[in-house]
């Protein structure tokens, strides 16, 4: 890890890019691939899958002899904990609902705004180095709630052409009937454009490296809409000497094993500490079946002293977090302060793991400084707002001539006409 003392904001910038690929050197490749599925469908789906997944598929969509099997093969204990998980993000995201919005705005002039859900919806869910069966549970959950009608789900297969059990298991105990076995590019693809077997859909969810990344912004150019620009995870603490070493080092090494183009990031106003979260480090990284992973990730990653919490609180928001860790004594001027974050988790005791999984909190945020502008999903994500207006006779004449005159000024005399018709009438019926 590199470890710097009181950077100059002059430099900022530069020590806290993101270890990512620019869109120029991957977009070349996702337009070849998107080319190809939109005029070849599922023939292009079988060759990429060949190509980048190893194996020959007769048949994409996941059958139920298979989900069958994905049954039997999970453990119960990993059930049970399957289902507490969706359990606890249920009733989370079974807060975030909202009522209809109504307001008279004028005498007469009634404007109201209601929900309605997305109603196709497309998930994918990494299936390579770490099968994520929790974003299953992140995004077909609130897209439950939210009401949305079709929702299908890719996934890459592994070199037998098999799905992660837990995968099948989570999707199955969610109510996901279709799954297909897609990974990457071509999976974004197949649900951009639609193929022989794979439905278009609205809108893609989902994490992905940085391919599937760059495939999701690509697909906004086609209709349809995306979560956010979701792409290698990233984690920031802010600890302070209050902070226990492992526990830090044991949240820094959670993010770098996701893979070897993840960030992770210690802010710190204790010298000692980092000496100490070093040691840690080295120490936990032996035991990890993923530690070549975790250490890779690691060379990325950055600690920064700081002498002041103002200065670190600045830094941090520039960063803007995926995953911002606080562990200081005084918390909640960081809590108050923090501006652009994914996601915070707050004290000693509180892992990033814990919102990862089964706290209830959703999972899937906008990463590579995409903080500043996009929350992560929540209900409203799967959901889109339509206002309604319905005007009387009487608020026709409180807002009428204030349309007339401002279209006029527009000059867009057929909208001034379409409001002096029904005054004129309103008027005539007085007479």
């Amino acid at each position: 890890m590199n470890i710097l003392y009181n950077p100059k904001k002059s430099e900022w910038s530069e020590i806290l890019k993101r270890p990512t690929q620019t869109v120029a050197d991957i977009e070349q490749t996702v337009n070849q691939i998107f080319s190809e599925v939109q005029t070849k469908g599922d023939w292009a789906i079988a060759k990429y899958t060949e190509l980048f997944d190893g194996t020959s598929l007769q048949k994409t969509v996941v059958s139920s002899g298979e989900i069958e099997e994905a049954e039997v093969a999970v453990s119960e204990e990993l059930k049970d904990a399957i289902k507490l998980a969706k359990s606890n993000i249920e009733k989370f995201h079974s807060a975030q609902k909202t009522e209809k919005v109504l307001v008279e705005t004028s005498n007469g002039v009634q404007c109201w705004q209601e929900k309605r859900p997305i109603q196709k919806i497309g998930l994918y869910i990494p299936g390579g180095t770490a099968p994520l069966f929790s974003t299953i549970l992140m995004l077909s959950v609130p897209a439950a709630l939210a009401g949305c009608r079709d929702i299908i789900l890719c996934t890459p297969p592994n070199k037998e052409g098999k799905v992660h059990p837990a995968i099948l298991f989570t999707a199955t105990l969610c109510g996901i009937s279709k799954i297909y076995k897609i990974g990457g590019i071509q999976a974004i693809a197949a649900m951009t454009f639609g193929t022989e077997s794979v439905p278009k859909v609205y809108k893609i969810f989902g994490p992905g490296n940085q391919f599937v990344t760059v495939a999701k912004q690509l697909a906004t150019k086609h209709q349809v809409s995306i979560d956010m620009p979701a792409g290698p995870s990233e984690l920031l603490v802010m600890a302070d000497d209050s902070a226990d070493a492992a526990f830090v080092a044991s949240d820094l090494l959670s993010q770098a094993e996701h893979g070897a183009d993840s960030q992770v990031i210690l802010v710190t106003t204790s010298k000692d500490l980092i000496t100490e979260v070093e040691k840690e480090i080295e120490s936990q990284l032996t035991d990890l079946p993923r530690k070549e992973i975790a250490a890779k990730a690691i060379e990325n990653s950055k600690f920064i002293y700081i002498e002041n919490d103002e200065l670190a609180l600045e830094l941090i928001n520039e960063y803007g977090p995926e995953h911002f860790i606080i562990c200081t004594k005084n918390e909640d001027f960081y809590i108050d302060g923090i501006e652009n974050a994914g996601s915070v988790f707050i004290g000693n005791y509180t892992p990033e793991s814990a919102g990862d999984y089964a706290s209830g909190t959703n999972h899937t945020l906008p990463t590579n400084g995409y903080a500043k502008q996009y929350s992560g999903v929540n209900l409203d994500s799967f959901m889109k707002s339509m206002t309604f207006q319905k005007i009387s006779e009487k608020g026709i004449m409180e807002i009428g001539p204030a349309v007339e005159l401002m279209a006029e000024a527009e000059g867009l005399h057929a909208h001034k006409n379409a409001m002096s018709l029904r005054l004129k009438k309103i008027d005539q019926g007085k007479q």
